[in-house]
């Protein structure tokens, strides 16, 4: 069978550049307002993307005065979409940090009954230091108990989605039997973070379970993303370091014996597409004037664990020793060396890092025509570099219109992309194996 490419439209503010909320081709609808993610979702399914994603961040971030950090809860806007889309999968993200495995657990099969089957969590251990203080603590929890937590208490939730056989409902009015009980089974976990009880109080999902996404790059990262994720989202800004971290982890997804196609990559790529490469450039000049230097200055510190840039100047070539040894930071580490690699190979000023990072954050931006996005998409896709890509609009809705109706076509008529839907859930667009029941 013909290997395809899989997208996933990532929504994040009025889109992925730091300035897009001041973009008159930006959305004129609140970010508070459950039409503007209805309407994205609903232009992403007619261009039969895979799935729509939406982050989380647990905290609000101290450059509010200068741009949108705010954003709906993820796991409640799923349930809006739920209902008005009818074939694309739905991923949200939550913290196995500041969360509890059976109410996270609760949630997203709820979705998954409500979606019939297209629901994907997207698994973050929450690395900003300001979300610590919002849940009581006194300090950010170090990175390898972050991991160490989220090991547990996915084998919780998994345990608990796993509690009910398919056939446990019975739902027999005449007979008067609701469920068999010898098919549901408690799961009795007794951990170092977490003791759990179970069984779930809801049937088994559609799916089996959701489909397990992940994002992390780090060394302990790519560890968990080999024994769980189904689907990897990651931060790549160039060709041949997507190629490195490709074959890295499908050489660790087939360690932990299971095929590489059940482990997904899909880099972020945030395309700015005109009708020739110099208007597009013209469209990014102008998104970059835009942007405010010091909200880059505060998210970057943010990226460092709270590390003071404030003394640096903006036109002065960086080094590497202007930033902190990313083993030292417990923030988002995997991204800390992307910014660090990227410093030391182009030799930027601060001022030129901070217009890069603006763009999408350390992921892959491109700035051209749709053959040219078309072109680099197949390039990645054919070299070992994805499987599809986590897109990135830089303003939302306009780059998005743009990429479904000039970019996709090229995709599909070199037979890249689908034409239809063929699958009802979000396991059967990514071609995954439903998972195997303990009641097997």
């Amino acid at each position: 069978m013909k290997r395809h490419m899989h997208l996933n439209l990532f929504i994040h503010s009025r889109g992925h550049h730091e300035a897009s909320w001041r973009h008159p081709a930006a959305s004129p609808l609140s970010l508070s307002d459950i039409r503007y993610y209805q309407a994205l979702a609903q232009q992403a399914e007619a261009g039969l993307f895979d799935s729509i994603f939406l982050a989380d961040q647990l905290a609000l971030g101290d450059d509010i005065a200068y741009g949108p950090r705010t954003a709906l809860e993820p796991i409640t806007v799923l349930a809006a979409l739920a209902v008005s889309t009818s074939r694309i999968g739905l991923i949200a993200t939550a913290s196995t940090t500041y969360t509890e495995p059976f109410n996270l657990a609760r949630q997203f099969a709820s979705l998954d009954h409500i979606s019939r089957g297209r629901i994907g969590w997207n698994i973050v251990t929450s690395w900003l230091a300001t979300a610590a203080r919002n849940y009581g603590a006194t300090a950010q929890v170090s990175h390898a108990a972050r991991y160490a937590r989220a090991e547990e208490f996915l084998a919780v939730v998994r345990g608990l989605w796993d509690s009910w056989a398919d056939n446990a409902e019975l739902d027999d009015r005449a007979g008067g039997r609701y469920a068999n009980p010898e098919r549901i089974q408690p799961i009795n976990h007794e951990g170092t973070y977490y003791r759990v009880a179970g069984p779930l109080n809801l049937p088994r999902c559609p799916q089996g379970r959701p489909v397990l996404v992940q994002a992390g790059s780090s060394d302990t990262g790519r560890g968990f993303a080999a024994r769980h994720a189904e689907a990897i989202f990651t931060a790549q800004m160039e060709k041949t370091r997507a190629q490195d971290f490709y074959a890295d982890l499908k050489a660790r997804v087939v360690v932990e014996g299971r095929r590489t196609d059940q482990a997904l990559i899909l880099p972020g790529l945030s395309p700015l597409i005109a009708s020739s490469a110099l208007e597009a450039q013209r469209l990014s000049e102008e998104l970059s004037a835009l942007a405010h230097p010091e909200v880059g200055r505060k998210r970057l510190s943010g990226r460092f664990g709270g590390h003071d840039f404030s003394h640096l100047p903006l036109d002065k070539p960086l080094e590497p020793a202007d930033f902190p040894e990313p083993s030292t930071v417990e923030a988002a580490r995997s991204r800390t060396e992307v910014i660090l690699d990227l410093v030391r190979r182009e030799k930027l000023t601060l001022r030129q890092l901070l217009a890069i990072l603006a763009g999408a954050r350390g992921h892959h931006t491109c700035v051209g025509t749709p053959e040219q996005v078309a072109d680099l998409m197949e390039e990645w896709f054919n070299d070992g570099a994805a499987d599809g890509f986590n897109i990135m609009p830089p303003v939302l809705p306009a780059m998005l219109e743009v990429f479904i109706a000039e970019v996709i076509p090229l995709l599909q008529r070199r037979g890249l992309f689908r034409t239809t839907y063929e699958g009802e859930t979000l396991r059967a667009h990514y071609g995954l194996a439903e998972p195997e029941s303990q009641f097997s």
